[in-house]
């Protein structure tokens, strides 16, 4: 073997356990940064449940979960097998990319910046659709800061968005964020006046009460012996649940044959000959009453969603924006589908779309350009 194949062979190597400590790092973002923990302070990584910290001899990816059998070293409790696939997926996304982009290590300076941004894009993608998963969120760190590194990456990699100048790498970028952005708004919006409600009627007048059993945590509405947390019913300011109430009460008042306007920070109450009386609801300690039917606000997906599209146009240019939507789409429709025929799933149980997005995006970086030339093909008849 010469020095050259030797290199080249250890860069392979070197990739692939770079993109697994990534991945570990990741898994401290998607575990703290939803909960509001700082990802440098403590800066070891620790058990969720002793809250020991780790050493760094039992902190190896990959190899530390398989050798320890997914426990705590200290005090046996399990640990989630997800931060072995986040650092397994990581490595191999990583590894992927170097396959895809790079080539002769001697001329890796022209491909490595384009492989460095791609890591960047995937890294975010990864650890924005875990958090999505387990709570149903998109945190603006990732969105915006994404988008801005986006940008910056575009500028000093044109070719990420097709382009060989700086400056329309950046303007492209820019658009192509703006694609995203306005697009997959105007498709939430509509989505919302289509499908924006979910109505409920009860045959006898069935209990509701919406309580904050802890300060720290938002408000739980109550409806029917259901629970429903607040932040599944309310998206945006414009959100109102609206509750036909044969009997109401709030704090010290009661109201008979009403109809409770429940917003995300006010309750208007309408009785029958059209009078109104509106309450703050920071002070409002004591809500619950019966009601005869009840008109949910529905999401078709979340903001977050749209500004994970715009992120995804900044790094990858409008045409992975168009496939993108396209793909997850598909994606969605096809696992969730699935997933419900078979019992896994209840339908219009809430399903996170960052993921889908995420792997539309994903197929777009690795054969995107083959899947749209070989559409075209069929669109276009060939010259003979």
């Amino acid at each position: 073997m010469t020095q050259y194949d030797l290199l080249n062979a250890l860069l392979h190597f070197l990739f692939f356990f770079m993109g697994t400590g990534i991945g570990s790092f990741l898994n401290v973002v998607i575990y703290r940064l939803p909960l509001g923990i700082s990802v440098n302070n403590p800066r070891r990584s620790y058990c969720p449940s002793c809250k020991n910290q780790i050493p760094m001899w039992l902190n190896i990816p990959i190899v530390s979960w398989l050798m320890l059998r997914g426990k705590c070293a200290k005090c046996g409790c399990s640990i989630s097998p997800r931060y072995l696939g986040v650092e397994l997926l990581t490595g191999l996304l990583f590894y992927a990319i170097f396959w895809r982009v790079g080539g002769d290590w001697t001329l890796i300076k022209e491909w490595g910046p384009a492989m460095l941004a791609l890591w960047i894009f995937t890294a975010l993608l990864v650890a924005g659709s875990f958090i999505d998963i387990e709570h149903y969120i998109l945190p603006h760190e990732i969105t915006m800061g994404g988008t801005i590194v986006g940008l910056i990456s575009a500028t000093l990699v044109p070719s990420l968005v097709g382009e060989e100048s700086h400056l329309r790498g950046f303007l492209l970028s820019l658009a192509s964020g703006a694609l995203g952005l306005g697009g997959l708004w105007l498709v939430v919006e509509l989505g919302k006046l289509a499908f924006g409600r979910k109505r409920l009627s009860f045959e006898k007048p069935a209990p509701w009460s919406v309580t904050q059993p802890n300060d720290d945590e938002p408000p739980i509405v109550t409806l029917d012996g259901e629970q429903t947390g607040w932040a599944d019913i309310y998206s945006r300011a414009s959100d109102r649940m609206i509750i036909t109430s044969p009997a109401l009460s709030v704090n010290e008042l009661s109201f008979t044959d009403v109809t409770a306007e429940l917003w995300m920070e006010k309750l208007k109450v309408r009785s029958a000959d059209g009078s109104l009386q509106e309450f703050a609801l920071e002070g409002v300690t004591h809500l619950k009453g019966t009601t005869t039917s009840v008109v949910i606000p529905r999401e078709a997906m979340g903001f977050g969603d749209v500004l994970l599209l715009m992120m995804i146009g900044t790094f990858t240019g409008w045409l992975c924006v168009l496939f993108t939507v396209l793909a997850a789409s598909l994606l969605g429709t096809l696992i969730a589908g699935l997933s419900r025929l078979f019992g896994r799933s209840e339908w219009g149980q809430k399903i996170p779309f960052g993921p889908y997005l995420a792997a539309g995006a994903l197929i777009w970086v690795f054969y995107g350009r083959e899947i749209l030339d070989w559409y075209m093909s069929f669109l276009i008849p060939r010259v003979l």
